[in-house]
């Protein structure tokens, strides 16, 4: 498949959301290995913190003509981050990773069956797959739609469909309950897009009591849905 052009404006309002980025970064960071490969790096905002907060190598696989060269900028001088300006096929890495790393990457990709025996191909016996997606196709909105999202996922279905790749699934769990009303009103019901000020304030604000609530309690619905699985 050729390189293309991202249009989406999620990533750019993502850039001042600290607070949750880390929160993903804190559920994965056990099962980072020494060898990553991160599908969908984009401009490199989940990058930074794999580069700064864990020692392995990074291969970063982002196909957009107007995102790789964002990525390329960050980290042309890191000789732990290698980049690839073109979409990740397994066949061409078997047992190269010890880690493959999904956020918010795999709704965008239509035959997701086949990404993930790919990424089963590519991971060393042991190896981890790290996934952060979309939940809830009632969210499905507008803003989905042009962000090139197929779809959204249930954490059942997620889990079939990691299984009949071939993994053993460890954890799969929805994250941000209160982002799922957030985004129903905001998406769905005002068919508004994600706005950089209110990420921010959401971040700032609701983030990190969010965080500790939701590692008491695991919710029953969320907007997202975090799975971790092994080879």
């Amino acid at each position: 498949m050729n390189s293309f052009d991202y249009l989406g404006t999620d990533l750019e309002a993502m850039l001042c959301a600290d607070n949750y980025n880390q929160w993903i970064f804190d559920a994965l960071q056990p099962y980072l290995g020494d060898k990553i490969a991160e599908v969908g790096a984009g401009q490199g905002n989940f990058t930074r913190l794999l580069f700064e907060q864990h020692h392995g190598e990074v291969h970063c696989f982002e196909p957009s003509r107007n995102m790789f060269p964002l990525l390329e900028e960050q980290f042309r001088d890191s000789d732990r981050v290698k980049l690839d300006n073109h979409f990740f096929v397994g066949k061409d890495h078997v047992g190269a990773f010890d880690t493959m790393v999904y956020v918010n990457v795999l709704e965008h990709i239509e035959h997701d069956l086949d990404e993930l025996k790919g990424a089963w191909q590519a991971l060393q016996p042991g190896g981890h797959l790290l996934i952060y997606v979309p939940a809830l196709m009632a969210l499905f909105s507008e803003s989905d739609r042009q962000m090139g999202h197929f779809r959204r996922y249930r954490r059942s279905g997620l889990r079939q469909l990691v299984e009949a790749a071939g993994f053993n699934t460890l954890t799969c769990r929805y994250y941000d309950s209160v982002g799922a009303l957030g985004w129903w009103v905001n998406c769905v019901l005002l068919k508004r897009g994600l706005n950089k000020n209110a990420v921010f304030v959401y971040d700032r604000f609701v983030v990190p009591w969010l965080r500790r609530l939701e590692s008491l309690v695991a919710p029953p619905l969320g907007k997202n849905v975090l799975l971790i699985a092994r080879k």
